[in-house]
């Protein structure tokens, strides 16, 4: 029987650890959303986060690691990588890498591939955690695959039930989106997932380039994705009969993204304001138009993968 989320301490994170190191998964709040963690070098933890989450086989995990220096154990970092590790590790920033031949990572972690999606957390629960159990953590979102990312510790519990043993409850998620994933490609860095960690911010570290690599070599890469069980639309100036309306600026409604006109807060509040939406006794869910700069590019990602059907 799954216990309650267990508030943050290290007491909590001790008995956490211990389910890591017996090959089980954990529920666990980052910066951007709560994950769902196992042992990275563990085929057995990894079979349990696939199954928990009913997630493609092809889909790859990120690892979690504490710093560029564990980083390097696993995957080659040249000196733009290593860049970019100094400028936003800990944060939410994930790599594709080329994985080293000898890093001791179970291939369904990568999902066979010759890479390896990589970043170093900034929540203070993650790194309590790597460093109480002294190895890389796989960890996707911890929800159902293509539903709702989960921000606040009773989304996961509400997406998993009993899947995720124990969850770590440390309030919501900061960020409230995932990391931004870029791989190093010929003519430059791509952005394979947009997230916090801005176009502009990686510019100013590194070359980006629109080329983008073939097939799935990193998460959030799927058409449909972050998505809602009811239709959802997008662009909306006023609610139809049915929906829930999800506002934004001078656009108002059952809820907001941000009554400021605020991306960042709108980033934040995204998938709550989604969970809410889901839940509320409207047939379907209508979203107000919200810029596309800087971190709007990110959170119109999400909004469009979650609209496809």
């Amino acid at each position: 029987m799954t216990e309650p989320p267990l508030p943050f301490s290290a007491q909590a994170v001790e008995r956490a650890a211990e389910h890591i190191r017996a090959g089980r998964i954990v529920a666990v709040p980052t910066e951007t959303v709560y994950g769902l963690a196992g042992d990275a070098g563990s085929a057995e933890a990894a079979a349990r986060i696939y199954a928990a989450k009913g997630r493609p086989g092809f889909n790859p995990l990120i690892v979690h690691v504490p710093g560029a220096e564990e980083a390097g154990r696993l995957a080659v970092l040249g000196d733009e990588a290593l860049a970019l590790a100094r400028a936003f590790w800990p944060g939410p920033l994930t790599m594709v890498l080329p994985r080293r031949p000898d890093a001791p990572l179970a291939g369904a972690v990568t999902a066979g591939l010759d890479t390896v999606a990589i970043r170093a957390p900034a929540h203070r629960a993650m790194r309590a955690l790597l460093a109480a159990c002294g190895r890389p953590l796989a960890a996707p979102s911890a929800n159902r695959s293509n539903g709702i990312s989960p921000t606040r510790a009773e989304h996961v519990v509400a997406s998993l039930e009993e899947a995720a043993p124990l969850v770590l409850d440390d309030g919501p998620s900061a960020a409230g989106l995932e990391s931004t994933i870029v791989a190093r490609l010929a003519r430059g860095w791509s952005i394979l997932r947009p997230g916090p960690v801005t176009d502009r911010m990686l510019a100013d570290v590194v070359s980006l380039t629109d080329e983008r690599p073939a097939g799935i070599t990193a998460p959030g890469q799927l058409a449909r994705h972050y998505a809602p069980a009811k239709p959802l639309r997008l662009d909306a100036t006023a609610a139809r009969e049915g929906e829930w309306m999800i506002g934004y600026g001078a656009i108002m409604g059952d809820d907001t993204l941000s009554a400021a006109g605020d991306s960042w807060e709108a980033a934040a509040r995204l998938f709550d304001c989604l969970h809410r939406a889901d839940a509320s006794g409207r047939a379907a869910i209508a979203v107000a138009p919200v810029p596309r700069q800087d971190v709007g590019a990110a959170v119109n990602d999400r909004l469009a993968r979650a609209a496809a059907r």
